[in-house]
């Protein structure tokens, strides 16, 4: 890992070993299961899950901050939503999802997930 990334400690149990995970890799599990929700079009930035494999998942973690204190985590999501979808429903969901995906992946605690609006994609570009 990258020695300016920010790293955090997973597990440290005195057992074998220590796990920890970077940031970014925090920030692309959210932008990942953000994208997975109907009615997201895109993170901002405009990564669609479609560009991912072109563009690589590092772009998903440009529209995501997080925060890690103690072991809990408060993430922030910028997401651009269909035309016609009910923004409310929406974001939900990307709270709901995020929030699953981060907790089953690392074994640490969401206490906070705040979506931000950036777009709502018109008819003509969807």
């Amino acid at each position: 890992m990258a020695e300016n990334q920010k790293v955090y400690t997973i597990k440290d149990d005195g057992g074998i070993g220590t796990v920890r995970i970077a940031e970014d890799v925090v920030c692309v599990i959210a932008g990942l299961a953000a994208t997975e929700v109907k009615g997201v079009s895109a993170i901002a930035g405009n990564i669609t899950n479609e560009m991912i494999p072109r563009k690589g998942a590092k772009g998903l973690a440009k529209g995501v901050r997080v925060t890690v204190a103690d072991n809990k985590i408060k993430a922030e999501i910028s997401v651009v939503i269909g035309y016609d979808c009910s923004v409310l429903e929406v974001c939900e969901g990307v709270q709901e999802r995020v929030k699953s995906a981060i907790e089953n992946m690392t074994g640490m605690e969401v206490t906070e997930i705040n979506v931000k609006v950036a777009g709502v994609e018109t008819a003509a570009e969807q």
